[in-house]
């Protein structure tokens, strides 16, 4: 479940825990991080990207879990 309006720290959080997970299977992605414009919109919830695809937390911590869970970790 996605939470309704992430802050700039909770998908700091996420943007580790996927990077952990990526790191599980020797993947490195020197430009996963946080989508900061994201938080700037002024037309409704900050969305908190991140930049892998500008997937939603939602998905990065579903990737993670996934990749979590190949690695024999979760």
């Amino acid at each position: 479940m996605s939470d309704p309006s992430p802050t700039p720290y909770d998908v700091t959080l996420c943007v580790e825990e996927l990077r952990a997970a990526l790191a599980l299977h020797g993947i490195k992605l020197p430009s996963l991080s946080v989508h900061l414009p994201s938080f700037a919109a002024r037309y409704g919830e900050s969305a908190g990207l991140v930049t892998l695809g500008n997937c939603n937390m939602a998905t990065a911590r579903a990737l993670a879990g996934v990749l979590k869970k190949a690695a024999g970790e979760g």
